[in-house]
């Protein structure tokens, strides 16, 4: 069963693909990404990588976790599943009683 790490730390210039062959390292590396942000493009600073079982992600974590890449100290560890979101919305509130005119006859 394929196991997330979370990889905090990373420098702005990390890549994805040079994520990937950090880890590879420590075994079979299914995915690894670097998260950016949406508007800018540039990196947030930490990644998720995807490891093909759970004892490649714990030789990943005890390997890995406190090493330098790409001039940063990078911190590795078991990624907390996403919890699931609630419905959207974020609209204005409902306009109840609009038709209600107390001071003048309608």
């Amino acid at each position: 069963m394929a196991s997330k790490l979370y990889v905090g730390g990373l420098a702005y210039s990390t890549t994805s693909e040079g994520l990937r062959e950090f880890f590879a390292q420590s075994g079979n590396v299914l995915s690894a990404t670097v998260i950016t942000d949406r508007f800018s493009g540039q990196s947030r600073g930490f990644g998720f990588v995807e490891m093909g079982t759970a004892e490649e992600a714990q030789n990943a974590i005890s390997q890995l976790n406190g090493r330098e890449l790409d001039g940063r100290r990078i911190t590795v560890e078991v990624s907390n599943p996403q919890a699931p979101r609630t419905g959207g919305g974020g609209g204005r509130p409902a306009r109840v009683g609009l038709l209600i005119c107390p001071a003048r006859r309608c």
